[in-house]
């Protein structure tokens, strides 16, 4: 794997980690952004192992997802993951205090949703680099 490739995916790993420790300890709305990072920087890593350059300048998961070829049923863990990006961080975003718009239910979906992502990621990053 190429050293960009590496770096990225295994911020990837560690973002996704720290997700479930912030699922752990209740903290709902830091784990959907820790998700959302963590799917971010997988795609990335795939698009920087596949293309051979950086990756997009952009944060928009479906637009990554396009990028790499990802399918239908991940496409759409992409679409719930890319809303967390903003909303996690801006009560004008959420319409409300990001902290107290997310609970246990939200935390449950976005984690199974970065952990599909970031299992396909690996899966094409391993038949990439062989």
């Amino acid at each position: 794997m190429r050293e960009e490739s590496a770096s990225w995916w295994q911020q990837a790993i560690e973002d996704l980690h720290t997700a479930e420790m912030l699922a752990e300890a209740g903290r709902h709305y830091a784990c959907a952004f820790f998700c959302q990072q963590a799917a971010e920087k997988a795609v990335k890593a795939l698009f920087i192992e596949r293309q051979r350059q950086p990756a997009p300048p952009t944060h928009t998961l479906p637009t990554l997802g396009q990028a790499v070829g990802v399918s239908s049923p991940l496409m759409s863990a992409l679409r719930r993951l890319n809303l967390a990006y903003v909303t996690t961080r801006y009560p004008d975003a959420a319409n409300g205090i990001p902290a107290q718009m997310y609970d246990e239910e939200t935390s449950t979906m976005h984690l199974a949703d970065a952990r599909q992502v970031v299992a396909w990621v690996r899966e094409h990053l391993e038949w990439e680099t062989g």
